[in-house]
């Protein structure tokens, strides 16, 4: 892929990679959008969608179950289960420093592969660890460490590039279609988990080698996919976002296509100050404000409802896997449905009413038993309710924060708002933790119900938080 180059001429055409779809021109309009041709749009919206199956294929053994499992096996402490709930959302913190650095390049593709691409290789060094272990090269102890490495400098890594690769995605998909292709996105992702966990849980309980050598093929097969989810990014419009914090005012005329052109080109305008500081940006701020005090209260007691059930409640396993699944399926379906009425009535009055329900859902959880009423309907119903809810929530929350980040420093924007709802969730979850741990019995409920309050009083900042009509 070419680089894009930046001249001081008048219109701004942006050069895509010398294969066979059409060349995209980029038009600033007054709005702060940007207008690309339209089949260079479709063959990257669809590269991205690729990307986000193989993606979700790449995260099989990467994290969630299957890595929680290959850990249960290798015997690891409940410490080590709770450094890797914790390391996702403290690594949000170098974001910003991830932004910094994108902004200094003249490729979102290629900063994309220079850290997602190190990020994904560097599980081949967690591979090599299951071989040396079933070759009676290292011990348990010493693999659980090189796992606890591994994810903690890959998703160090994945922190330098999410905020440049969300930057890249909100420039190219168009305003109008977020929701819906967002929830389209996800539905995706949703599916092929539905789809691979399962038969990726059989593959591993019945190898022939055992668990975890089964485990590795997995993780060999998801790593495969890893890089063709780069790979597809490949087909989508790069961006030079050295050009991207260049557009301050915008030009009034249409900008021809031309097939010939291979550098991006400004107009000389006069410097805009709306969106001068970062930290003058009064609309952003009280959205910061929210997803701090959002990520504080759900993740209060968000880690806390499977330990409710496996121990408080004493379910068997089977009746806590086949929740979630039925948790995935309502998230999955109802996406697309959200995605369609975010895009007709916006993403904040839904982000309000829907955030309302996920605020008292844990007060739902207050009178649950183990009675065949609450086994077989409650519990399911309570779990589809909060798969549905939640698609929302991730859905529009995601979609805010395009719709208020301008087109200068954009993903620096991202980057503070990801560092932050790291931060503040990690917190939660640290101070859930002492609360389940030291409270007297009983102390899960209370935590819950704690939780719910919180939820209701994070809504409110919201209600001020201006939506881009």
């Amino acid at each position: 892929m070419d680089s894009v180059q930046v001249e001081t001429a008048s219109p701004l055409i942006l050069e895509l990679p010398q294969i066979s779809q059409p060349q995209a021109i980029l038009t600033p309009t007054p709005k702060s959008s940007t207008r690309f041709n339209k089949n260079a749009i479709r063959t990257s919206l669809k590269a991205s969608t690729t990307d986000a199956v193989f993606a979700a294929i790449f995260s099989l053994a990467t994290g969630g179950i299957l890595l929680s499992n290959f850990l249960v096996e290798l015997e690891a402490s409940p410490v080590v289960f709770g450094m890797m709930s914790s390391i996702p959302m403290l690594v949000n913190l170098v974001q910003p420093l991830g932004a910094y650095l994108s902004e200094r390049s003249t490729s979102r593709f290629y900063y994309s592969l220079q850290t997602f691409g190190i990020a994904r290789l560097l599980w081949l060094i967690l591979l090599l660890g299951v071989v040396g272990f079933s070759w009676g090269w290292v011990n348990s102890q010493q693999l659980v460490i090189l796992t606890l490495l591994i994810v903690f400098v890959t998703h160090l890594l994945g922190g330098l590039g999410s905020a440049s690769w969300l930057s890249w995605l909100a420039m190219i998909v168009p305003r109008q279609l977020r929701g819906r292709y967002f929830g389209v996105r996800n539905s995706a992702a949703s599916l092929t988990n539905l789809v691979c966990v399962p038969v990726a849980g059989l593959l591993i309980s019945h190898w022939y080698g055992g668990t975890l050598q089964g485990y590795g093929v997995v993780l060999l097969v998801s790593i495969v996919f890893g890089i063709l989810s780069l790979g597809c990014q490949y087909f989508k419009i790069d961006i030079n976002p050295q050009v991207q914090n260049n557009i301050v005012q915008y030009p009034r005329e249409q900008v021809e296509n031309s097939n010939t052109a291979k550098s991006v080109t400004t107009t000389e305008t006069t410097a805009e100050t709306a969106t001068s500081s970062l930290w003058k940006n009064s609309n952003f701020l009280v959205f910061l404000f929210y997803s701090a005090l959002w990520m504080l209260a759900v993740n209060l007691s968000a880690p806390f409802f499977n330990l409710y059930m496996l121990d408080t409640l004493h379910l068997d396993v089977s009746w806590v896997t086949l929740y979630a699944s039925l948790q995935a399926g309502a998230n999955m379906l109802m996406m697309m449905l959200w995605g369609k009425l975010a895009d007709k009535i916006g993403n904040r009055l839904i982000l309000i009413f829907i955030g309302v329900l996920v605020a008292v859902t844990p007060f739902l959880w207050l009178g649950i038993d183990t009675n065949n009423l609450d086994l077989w309907l409650w519990l399911p119903i309570l779990h589809i309710l909060t798969g549905g809810s939640w698609a929302a929530i991730d859905l529009c929350n995601n979609n805010m924060q395009l719709e208020i980040a301008p087109i200068k420093n954009q993903s620096l924007y991202f980057a503070i708002a990801s560092a932050v709802a790291g931060f503040s969730g990690a917190l939660g979850t640290t101070i859930g933790s002492c609360i389940a741990q030291f409270a007297q019995h009983g102390g899960l409920l209370g935590l819950f119900a704690l939780s719910g309050m919180l939820r209701l009083v994070a809504l409110m900042p919201l209600v001020f938080v201006q939506e881009e009509s």
